[in-house]
């Protein structure tokens, strides 16, 4: 495949901040070129492609650094143009002082996202493997990990790609039927076709909608609050399930004044876990605006955990939370069951007889609520099914579901007796939507504006 000529980019392609190494990268035409003017070492134009080799980053006889330099040759590189990868040490200064260089000698400072654009635009990756790379990089779970790579590896543009084949196919033989007619009830049988191919597809695209929720949740995590009054342990059991100490515990009321957030990772999945201010009337100025944040924490939740005293009775705040958050997805844990218990729990087997009993300071119990977290979520099912195919990125959940509309609007076409030639309109939409996802079809706004929000470098 022929490449698109575009001018040499660079930018720092390691996170700012003191490393054993830090990588200044740059790609284009230009790129050996504009490397073999800063390093002293081999002739660079000289080296095999796919070599490290070793030397010093000068200007004007002045060493910036020892380095080592990393030499691709199109087209097998990622973005299929030559690639320069100064490794250098890794300090802020050395490498804006590379870079500002390599600028210096011709090279254009990086866009975002803008080294997977020209993979994209030269054809080594696909769009939806161009998300793909960003899932990698923003994974926070083994699980995210794996369902990216297989996405990147090819996973879902081959299922996409052989769907949209197969209508491209049925579209022909439509054509077919209508033009060339050897028989007298050729209506009837493309007709026929059409419904056997549409509820072909419509099964299909039904089973990979069927994975968003599960491959959302496990791309996003899951906005998790933790919600109880003041002292019930909302913030020893984020320190719990955290394995650390983040969050200040003391038997003082109201020791929480704001929200804290945190990833964890449960079974696979992250949750996003925010441990609230506990929720309560209060007359202290910055509490109170902790307990207003709780309450829109607990609004936007994905999953509520509602956190009680075992060792006491049931207030007028607890019977308060338990009525707020009945229509969430929620999990109610008793904790301190090291105490005495003094809570009615057939009260609150009223709002949900699937509570849970634990006692964070004697660890007891709290695997139950991750058990239950994958019973709500996942349905029984393990997290994730090894080879399966994902659906996780929003943008393509959008493009499935648009997609079944058009293939329902076949449907019902057919069934009002609409010629086959208007039918094939929504058959053919159905094929540029799909397009949609690989970028076989994308505007080029969208892709632009998809490949904006990459980070600097990549």
């Amino acid at each position: 495949m022929i490449t698109k000529e575009f001018d040499t980019i660079a930018a720092i392609s390691t996170p700012l901040g003191e490393g054993a190494i830090g990588i200044v990268r740059m790609s284009g035409t230009d790129a050996v070129e504009i490397a073999g003017k800063v390093f002293k070492g081999k002739d660079l134009n000289k080296v095999e492609s796919h070599t490290l080799n070793y030397g010093h980053i000068e200007e004007d006889g002045r060493i910036l650094d020892e380095v080592m330099i990393g030499v691709m040759k199109a087209p097998k590189t990622f973005t299929r143009e030559d690639i320069i990868e100064i490794n250098t040490h890794g300090g802020i200064a050395v490498m804006n002082e590379i870079l500002q260089l390599l600028l210096r000698k011709g090279a254009r400072m990086a866009e975002p996202g803008e080294f997977t654009k020209r993979a994209f635009l030269n054809g080594r990756v696909d769009l939806s493997q161009a998300e793909a790379v960003m899932d990698i990089i923003r994974a926070k779970t083994d699980q995210a990990m794996n369902i990216a790579v297989a996405q990147l590896d090819g996973s879902l543009s081959n299922l996409i790609n052989n769907t949209r084949q197969e209508i491209l196919e049925t579209l022909a033989q439509v054509e077919v039927n209508i033009d060339y007619p050897e028989y007298d009830d050729v209506e009837e049988m493309t007709t026929k076709m059409l419904r056997e191919k549409t509820t072909a597809f419509q099964e299909l695209l039904d089973n990979l909608l069927k994975t968003a929720k599960r491959g959302k949740i496990l791309r996003e995590g899951l906005k998790t609050a933790i919600i109880g009054r003041p002292n019930v342990g909302k913030s020893s059991l984020l320190n719990h399930l955290l394995r650390e100490d983040k969050a200040i515990v003391t038997d003082i009321e109201g020791t929480t004044r704001d929200v804290i957030e945190e990833f964890v990772n449960i079974n696979g999945v992250p949750l996003k876990l925010i441990d609230t201010a506990g929720i309560r009337e209060t007359d202290d100025v910055v509490e109170k605006i902790g307990v207003e944040r709780s309450r829109k924490a607990l609004n936007e939740a994905d999953l509520v955990l509602l956190v009680l005293n075992s060792g006491e009775k049931l207030t007028d705040q607890d019977l308060s939370l338990l009525e707020l958050s009945q229509n969430s997805n929620r999990i109610i844990v008793l904790n301190k069951t090291d105490l005495p218990q003094e809570i009615e729990t057939e009260k609150i087997a009223e709002f949900d007889p699937n509570y849970i009993e634990i006692s964070v300071l004697k660890d007891e119990n709290v695997d139950k609520i991750e058990e239950q977290i994958n019973d709500m979520f996942f349905e029984n099912a393990g997290i994730v099914e090894q080879d399966a195919t994902y659906l996780s990125n929003t943008r393509h959940i959008a493009l499935i579901e648009q997609a079944l509309d058009s293939l329902k609007a076949v449907n019902d076409g057919l069934d009002m007796g609409l010629p086959v030639d208007l039918v094939q309109v929504d058959m053919t939409r159905t094929w540029e939507i799909l397009g949609e996802i690989t970028g076989d079809s994308a505007p080029d706004e969208l892709i632009t504006q998809l490949f904006s929000q990459f980070c600097l470098g990549k």
